[in-house]
């Protein structure tokens, strides 16, 4: 798929989004950890394993938009919106790089960028079989009117 270079905005999206992963892996594991100590932490485990699950997607989102040949990918607003909510898990980092990706996907070139990386590619034509001659187009030529016909002449009749 040949979509030219990618904008400057969406190298820094994948590269915010590749490290937000790797904090929230090491964010979600420590919280896991962590919360092992305790009856109550044991309980609450579920919800300490959320920021290693983001990590992941995060992962594989900015994977797809760092590789040479970029896959069909859109601007993932989920992904920003979880980093935003990582406010309550207290990670600040994931909560700043969530804004700034919701900025960053409204900018006009990442749009485009996007629209062109999801286009459809135009099928190729299909080539004619051998056996048959491919159709030409006559030249058209100008109607021309027809002659009017010569008017039939009367006959006067001599008077005597």
């Amino acid at each position: 798929m040949n979509t030219e270079q990618k904008p400057g905005l969406v190298t820094a999206i994948a590269v915010m989004t590749l490290i937000s992963g790797i904090i929230n892996l090491f964010w979600g594991y420590v919280a896991s950890v962590s919360a092992i100590g305790s009856f109550f932490g044991i309980i609450c485990l579920p919800v300490t394993i959320l920021p290693t699950i983001l990590g992941i997607f995060e992962i594989v989102y900015a994977a797809k938009l760092l590789s040479n040949q970029p896959e069909p990918v859109q601007p993932s607003t989920a992904i920003a919106i979880s980093q935003i909510l990582m406010i309550f898990m207290g990670n600040i980092f994931s909560t700043i790089v969530g804004i700034l990706l919701l900025i960053f996907f409204n900018d006009v070139t990442v749009r485009d960028y996007f629209a062109r990386l999801n286009m459809p590619n135009t099928p190729a034509p299909t080539p004619q079989p051998e056996g048959l001659p491919e159709p030409t187009e006559e030249p058209q030529t100008p109607e021309v009117p027809p002659q009017p016909k010569k008017p039939k002449t009367i006959r006067k009749v001599a008077e005597k």
